[in-house]
């Protein structure tokens, strides 16, 4: 079994999740008492939200980078950055490890594939949706047309994950609005959604959605034990 380094901690609510679905992987593919052998650094999140409002990548991309190296020295042969947005900074970690990063937007289009899904909504803090690192990748590698929100539910998308979702809060009102917002995206020809922030399966599961849900979590997790036990 290989190591699994994850940067955690953005936030400690999916990094719990990911710790959970890792092992359960772990112990449903080896049986008995089997475990995931892992390796956790998790950030300060009210730090890392503080400075991409500000705009400082390059000083969150230097700090990834960083912690991904002395996960990388501690032993660890794969990384899994347990958060969708701070991907940003994989080419930063990149030149500054060996082993592989494993990036969870060719999971997630791996996953709209598996689907047989060609139109898509991707959900996630409002810098997932509006930058371009993680479309490219939907666009470019899987020919995946790629749906998002109006601005004004951009906004609501983004506030209810920093807002609730991080803090652990999971508020009804917040679900019939993302539901909604699916809703609409459903009437413009998406076949499903992608869950692109690891919070947001707190709120919104397969069972709440009429199209293809993408929990990138949960893919993400199962992925990452995949390449541990190959």
């Amino acid at each position: 079994m290989k190591k699994i380094g994850l940067i955690g901690g953005i936030t400690w609510q999916s990094t719990q999740l990911y710790y959970q679905l890792l092992n359960t992987k772990v112990a449903e593919t080896l049986g008995g008492s089997s475990s995931c052998e892992c390796l956790i650094e998790s950030v300060n999140f009210a730090e890392i939200s503080e400075k991409q409002g500000k705009g400082d990548w390059d000083s969150l991309h230097e700090k990834m980078a960083d912690i991904a190296l002395r996960l990388q020295n501690a032993g660890a042969e794969v990384i899994l950055i347990c958060a969708n947005t701070m991907h940003l900074s994989v080419p930063a970690i990149e030149e500054k490890i060996d082993v592989p990063v494993l990036h969870i937007a060719e999971v997630a289009g791996e996953a709209v594939k598996a689907k047989g899904c060609q139109k898509i909504l991707l959900l996630g803090t409002k810098y997932t949706m509006e930058l371009d690192f993680y479309k490219d990748i939907l666009k470019n590698q899987f020919q995946i047309e790629v749906l998002i929100p109006s601005k004004e539910d951009r906004e609501v998308v983004h506030d209810v994950i920093y807002h609730e979702l991080s803090k652990g809060i999971i508020n009804e009102e917040s679900k019939n609005k993302y539901l909604d917002i699916i809703s609409k995206a459903e009437k413009e020809g998406a076949q499903g959604v992608i869950l692109g922030c690891t919070e947001i399966p707190l709120l919104i599961q397969q069972k709440d959605c009429s199209i293809a849900v993408i929990d990138t979590t949960k893919e993400h997790a199962y992925a990452a034990v995949k390449f541990a036990l190959a």
